[in-house]
């Protein structure tokens, strides 16, 4: 018997993670992106399918290696971004994909983070062979900083776990 206490999950948090929506890696995805980190695996890969006349992002997708929150924030954001531009889509905080879902306990916000990190790193991509838009910011974003923040925070942590259970 597991003596973790567990996590406040909201409905809708459970709900999608036991029902997540646009499942999948996309074969014929104009642009994916990764983020996170699969050492303590909170990782996410977004895939998507872009209009490239209108830019819409027609058909987005995702896979996740991690918690409940992970796979929630992803589903989320997938069903968000479905339709908008791409300029729309960059503009979706992981503040608005925590609101979106009830809210996600504290410990699990980078949850959002990586999954809008993912969301504008394959935008960039997409943007990569291209003319960058206006509104495309050269340098990164406070959010996308914050991602890679994330990022190097869990590989700290999933360094430190592993000297542990070394001198156990």
């Amino acid at each position: 018997m597991s003596s973790r206490i567990p996590l406040p999950y909201n409905p809708k948090v459970l709900e999608l993670f036991k029902n997540p929506k646009n499942l999948g890696k996309m074969e014929d995805a104009d642009a994916l992106a990764v983020a996170g980190s699969i050492a303590c695996g909170d990782m996410i890969a977004i895939y998507l399918k872009i209009d490239k006349n209108s830019q819409k992002i027609i058909k987005a997708s995702f896979e996740s290696y991690g918690c409940a929150a992970n796979i929630a924030a992803s589903s989320i954001l997938t069903e968000i971004i479905k339709d908008k531009t791409l300029e729309e889509a960059w503009q979706i905080s992981w503040k608005r994909i925590s609101d979106e879902l009830g809210g996600l306990p504290a410990v699990k916000y980078h949850c959002g983070i990586l999954a809008v990190g993912a969301l504008r790193r394959a935008i960039r991509a997409y943007f990569k062979d291209k003319p960058k838009p206006n509104w495309l910011p050269e340098e990164l974003t406070q959010d996308e900083k914050h991602a890679l923040e994330e990022e190097k925070l869990i590989e700290i942590l999933s360094r430190k776990i592993e000297r542990i259970k070394e001198n156990y």
